[in-house]
């Protein structure tokens, strides 16, 4: 599905499950799109199904849970290999997330998280063994993430 493919509704859906999907329900989209609930749960299903939602997740804090080490790693694979290297890299322990980056080189992107830095030192070598080449590493401070306005109807400016 692409963006033409969505109407009004659908676009209220994404916005407000990308805003905070946890506190969000059906029924409050459906109170404030005024639609009914079911509407709004097969809307949710339809577009899961089609892959335009592909998950819900947590945003942890971890250094609270007594991982001090949030770490982003900087790679570059084989551009041919860069999608298989980027799911294998998922299968390392303590890997959360990786990101392709449509680049030559540093195209994968790795964020990892570490008790001390044996786990960082660890991580490192178990990427380096899928055959990633390690760039960099930068600890992470903070992450902000907010809802895309492109798909707030009551937003202005779409540009």
């Amino acid at each position: 599905m692409t963006l033409e493919g969505l109407d009004e509704l659908d676009k209220k859906i994404i916005h407000e499950l990308q805003t905070d999907a946890r506190h969000t329900s059906s029924g409050t989209i459906a109170d404030a799109a005024d639609v009914s609930a079911s509407t709004v749960r097969n809307r949710i299903q339809r577009l899961e199904q089609q892959g335009l939602i592909s998950g819900y997740h947590a945003d942890v804090e971890y250094e609270s849970a007594g991982y001090q080490l949030y770490t982003l790693i900087i790679c570059t694979a084989p551009v041919p290999r860069r999608e298989e290297l980027a799911e294998a890299a998922l299968e390392v322990p303590g890997v959360v997330r990786v990101t392709e980056v449509m680049t030559g080189e540093e195209n994968v992107h790795v964020s990892v998280v570490g008790a001390d830095g044996d786990d960082l030192s660890r991580i490192g070598r178990d990427l380096d063994e899928l055959g990633l080449e390690v760039a960099d590493e930068d600890l992470i401070r903070n992450e902000h993430v907010d809802a895309f306005d492109g798909f707030d109807a009551d937003c202005e400016d779409r540009s």
